[in-house]
């Protein structure tokens, strides 16, 4: 979106290339478009005839040198530079929020004293002012934290042109992440297995020792069983045998009784 916006907010000046023939015609439309708000990108411009054409100009050569500062260059670069043109103070704003973003590319914190120094402002207010309005831009997404003068910065947005002889060394820095990502991939893919084979471990213990519950509590109830089975007949096999044994008696009682009565009769009679 940054990026839509930055091209739409070049597209007048690059209709203007066409018309302006004359270097200082050219050099104009320099000014114009580094003063410009919403335009942070440069590549197209310093591209087209008229604006290239500047770099044979005695007088008005610098200001293609200005271009390309303010297409991938920073602050530190135009005050490296002698006889530049003045800057303008909305030149100089949007040279300080375009220097911002290679600071934040390379550090995700960055410190009030070192920003200070690197941009070269006098106070933390005009940082301050400056990361609010880099914000509000939608150039970085950024925090302050003054209490531990910090800037923590989590994006930014891509509007810096690349600079000449500069694509070696962004190959370089891509083939490194890749091969970061890949290492990582690598590692997240060992450790997907650990953890699937950790899982398995896991559920096998659980059903064993499910398994040797329903073992040992069937156990015991089988157990039980058997216990009760025998109790059981015990009771009833006393009881028959108390009944038994009641019965003999009684019929060995009668038996005495009848003998009794018979000898005594006997005994009546002989008398």
């Amino acid at each position: 979106m940054e990026q839509t916006r930055a091209l739409n907010a070049l597209e007048p000046y690059l209709a203007l290339t066409k018309s302006a023939t004359s270097p200082r015609a050219a050099a104009d439309l320099v000014t114009q478009a580094t003063s410009a708000p919403n335009t942070y990108v440069f590549a197209e411009l310093l591209q087209t005839p008229n604006i290239q054409a500047l770099r044979s100009s005695e007088d008005y050569a610098s200001h293609l040198t200005l271009l390309e500062i303010f297409a991938w260059g920073t602050c530190e670069d135009y005050k490296a530079h002698g006889g530049l043109p003045k800057l303008s103070a909305q030149q100089h704003q949007k040279l300080l929020l375009l220097s911002l973003l290679p600071l934040s590319h390379s550090h995700d914190t960055l410190t009030y004293s070192s920003l200070m120094k690197t941009l070269d402002l006098p106070t933390t207010r005009a940082l301050e002012e400056l990361i609010t309005t880099a914000i509000y831009a939608g150039l970085l997404s950024a925090t302050l934290d003054p209490a531990h003068s910090l800037v923590s910065v989590t994006s930014m947005a891509p509007l810096r042109d690349l600079a000449p002889g500069s694509l070696p060394s962004l190959q370089a820095t891509l083939q490194t992440w890749s091969q970061r990502c890949d290492n990582t991939l690598v590692d997240l893919e060992a450790q997907v297995v650990e953890v699937k084979k950790a899982a398995v471990d896991r559920e096998k213990l659980r059903r064993k020792k499910e398994r040797a519950l329903e073992l040992a509590t069937q156990s015991n109830d089988e157990k039980g069983a058997g216990k009760r089975g025998v109790s059981g007949l015990g009771e009833e096999d006393a009881m028959d045998i108390d009944q038994e044994g009641g019965s003999q008696r009684g019929t060995r009682g009668s038996k005495r009784g009848a003998s009794t009565f018979g000898f005594g009769g006997g005994g009546k009679r002989l008398g």
